[in-house]
């Protein structure tokens, strides 16, 4: 079943061997049993895109684009609960729900979540959708749910996985005074802010990041306090390093408390595959600090940030500065790259972008 009959061939932005990416043309997927397929509305532009395009890849895949909103073209048989023409953010990972890591509550573990369920990858024309995603994960949107909102979807399940490992939840539902930083203001240290804030408003969060103006961002979306690195207040009870690099991990590191949590939610800055860091072990021990890894999120986070997007608890559409054609997709790049945007949307090249 489609919603109309589309040219045999679609456009994309494929990453490039060796790194880097090209604009290709490639043939229209065929939908399958319990696939969908979407007609792009916006993808984010993700900190792991720029990622594999200074590496060249990654053991996980290579397509390129996964915040996606996209609109029903073509139903797979078999496929309930979609119509044509409905309006779907679609994650690209998910995992099988019944092995040792997914039941020990590691889902991002799981083998079958290494598996990206969007192809050709979120910059296309065309995106077909796996049976997985289609059956567990994707989410029909809402009329008064903006895109610029529903492609949080996946970066804001992949933030309130790193909040909830972080240790506040138990503290706050126990009835106890916690505090929060964030390493970094970018897009991503911008979503912990408005997450944090979405769950317990009374957490007061220090923003930490070298910019003046994303510093003032921070304060204008609702942080408490901001601070240049090296002058934020310590004692904190979580601190979330979405900065990346050794550097800002023992910058966060410092700013716990004794018993404090440091959740590193980054990768090692690109220009080097092998980031390693030095940590003063006693210092650490002694004051039973604890560091916690985080990269992505689970089912269980989607749904709770899907419904936070609902009910309007959740509203990321401010950190969206950029919205650029797929043609444009060099100029997104290197707006994220020099940091002269926060989050940049690609949309069709039939809509116009505006920066």
């Amino acid at each position: 079943m489609a919603l109309s009959s589309p040219a045999l061939a679609l456009q994309a932005v494929v990453l490039a061997p060796g790194g880097g990416f090209r604009r290709a043309e490639l043939s229209r997927p065929v939908v399958g049993p319990g696939e969908l397929l979407l007609a792009l509305r916006v993808c984010g532009l993700c900190g792991t895109d720029l990622w594999k395009l200074a590496q060249g890849g990654t053991a996980g895949g290579s397509e390129l684009g996964h915040e996606l909103v996209g609109t029903v073209v073509e139903i797979g048989p078999g496929v309930r609960g979609f119509r044509l023409g409905d309006r779907v953010a679609a994650p690209h990972h998910v995992a099988c729900g019944d092995c040792d890591a997914c039941r020990r509550g590691s889902e991002p573990l799981c083998p079958a979540f290494r598996a990206s369920q969007l192809s050709p990858g979120g910059f296309a024309d065309l995106v077909r959708v796996g049976e997985p995603a289609v059956r567990l994960a994707a989410c029909g949107l809402p009329d008064h749910l903006s895109d610029e909102a529903a492609v949080f979807l996946e970066p804001g399940a992949c933030v309130l996985r790193g909040l909830y490992r972080s240790g506040l939840r138990e503290v706050v539902a126990g009835g106890g005074a916690a505090t929060a930083a964030v390493l970094g203001a970018g897009s991503m240290g911008l979503l912990h802010l408005l997450l944090l804030k979405a769950l317990w408003p009374a957490v007061p969060v220090t923003l930490v990041d070298p910019l003046p103006e994303r510093r003032e961002r921070a304060l204008a979306l609702g942080a408490d306090a901001a601070a240049p690195p090296g002058e934020a207040a310590r004692g904190v009870d979580a601190v979330f390093d979405t900065a990346g690099g050794a550097a800002a991990l023992a910058q966060a590191l410092e700013l716990t408390r004794p018993g404090g949590t440091t959740v590193l939610f980054a990768h090692a800055p690109r220009e080097n595959r092998r980031d390693i860091a030095e940590i003063d072990l006693n210092a650490f021990f002694k004051a039973e600090r604890c560091l916690v890894g985080t990269y992505s999120g689970s089912l269980p986070e989607q749904r709770e940030v899907f419904r936070l997007l609902v009910t309007g608890r959740l509203d990321p559409t401010p950190l969206v500065t950029h919205r650029l054609p797929l043609s444009r997709f060099a100029e997104a790049v290197e707006l994220a790259r020099d940091r002269r945007a926060l989050k940049v949307l690609l949309t069709p090249d039939a809509a116009p972008g505006v920066g």
